[in-house]
Parts: structure tokens; C-alpha cells; sequence
């Protein structure tokens, strides 16, 4: 896959994977061994946070229900309402997107590292992220190993955890996305050659692009 962020690095990566994937694990290694990594959820967490950027919009759209006392983007109650209602959440969408896009872009220009790392969880739900990163690094796992997972780290009903993945690209249209893919069935020493193996693959594909 061809494209960039729209700054001067020439290649990027985009992770992503299904909830309880382990995307969050092998992000930390891939940076443990060099890389930058820019997470867009972390981005959006901060511009909805109090005083966040995205606030005076969404409490115009959405109104003062939907944030919390110290002014915060009520993100359960967000996230509930958005769940029922398509439209809901594209109008939150237009409002998040956009400024998450400006975000990222900047924190990639910042970036040092041997090469950057774009953490999307909806990044083929998304449609426009291909286009932007050169690899698309898909963390995999079986659908019955995402449900143990977050049911133990979370506490969530399985059919809530189902619920959330049936909202999420399948399984099957992530790795057709896939120019690499890291299998996380195993424990986490299987994933340290993996790892190994693709940092020293990006490393080697930044240096030749520049």
C-alpha cells in the first residue's frame, strides 16, 4: 500500500486489529525497539477531554448530557447513544475525525524514531487510513481468544464483548487489509520474534524511503 501522512516521512505503518487483539502489547514492543508511536486514541481521549478541542462542538451537536461534571465528553453515555443510533454517531464522527487527522499529522512531523507507527483501532472500518500509511500491520487473534480476553480485563458480558465486535470490520476483512500480520493466539513470547522480525523489516524499508 502506497501513501503518507502528508508530512516528509515517506513510510508508515498502521496497526490495528480487533478489540482484545493485543494491538496495545505489540505497540509497546515495536516502540521498545524504536518505533513512534502515534495512538489516535489517545489523541481523541485528549481532545475530549476538559477543555479538549472537540468539547464546544460536540456540546453544541449533543448538548451538556453528554459531559461529565468536570467537562469531559461523557464517554460511556457517548458511547452508548452513538452504539443505537447510526446517525448519532456520524455526526460525531464529523466532528472527531477532522481534528484527529490534524492531530496526528502533527505529532507525525514531531516524531523521532526509526520509523512511524499510526495505532488505529477502525483503521479498515475507517476507509481513508489505507491510503495513508504505507504497511497495514494487522494484530490477530481467534474471535473466541478477543472474548476471553476482554471479558477478563473488563468484566463485560460476553454478548456486549460479541456486540462490539459485530460493529467492528470481521475478522476476514482485516487480514484482506493486511500487508503484515502478527498472530497473538499464543502467549506473549510468541509475539517477540514476530516482532523482531517486522521492526527489522520497517527499519530497512524507512531507511530506503527516506
Amino acid at each position: 500500500m502506497t501513501g503518507s501522512t502528508g508530512g516528509t516521512r515517506t513510510f508508515s505503518v498502521g496497526l490495528t486489529g480487533g478489540i482484545g487483539s493485543g494491538k496495545t502489547t505489540v505497540a509497546d514492543m515495536l516502540a521498545a525497539r524504536g518505533a513512534a508511536i502515534i495512538d489516535t486514541d489517545q489523541i481523541a481521549h485528549a481532545l475530549t477531554a476538559p477543555g479538549g478541542m472537540a468539547i464546544n462542538e460536540i456540546r453544541a451537536q449533543f448538548g451538556d448530557a453528554f459531559l461529565t461534571p468536570e467537562g469531559a465528553m461523557d464517554r460511556a453515555k457517548m458511547r452508548a447513544y452513538v452504539f443505537a443510533e447510526p446517525a448519532a454517531k456520524a455526526r460525531l464522527e464529523a466532528i472527531l475525525h477532522p481534528l484527529i487527522r490534524i492531530e496526528t499529522e502533527k505529532a507525525a512531523e514531531a516524531a523521532g524514531g526509526a520509523y512511524v507507527v499510526f495505532a488505529v483501532p477502525l483503521l479498515v472500518e475507517s476507509g481513508s487510513w489505507k491510503q495513508r500509511v504505507t504497511r497495514v500491520l494487522v494484530v490477530d487473534c481467534a474471535e473466541e481468544t478477543q472474548v476471553r480476553r476482554v471479558m477478563s480485563r473488563s468484566g463485560l458480558p460476553e454478548a456486549q464483548i460479541r456486540a462490539i465486535m459485530a460493529a467492528q470490520a470481521s475478522r476476514s476483512d482485516r487480514l484482506a487489509a493486511a500487508d503484515d500480520v502478527i498472530d497473538n493466539d499464543g502467549d506473549a513470547m510468541a509475539l517477540v520474534p514476530q516482532v523482531d522480525k517486522l521492526h527489522a523489516l520497517y527499519t530497512s524499508l524507512a531507511a530506503a524511503n527516506g
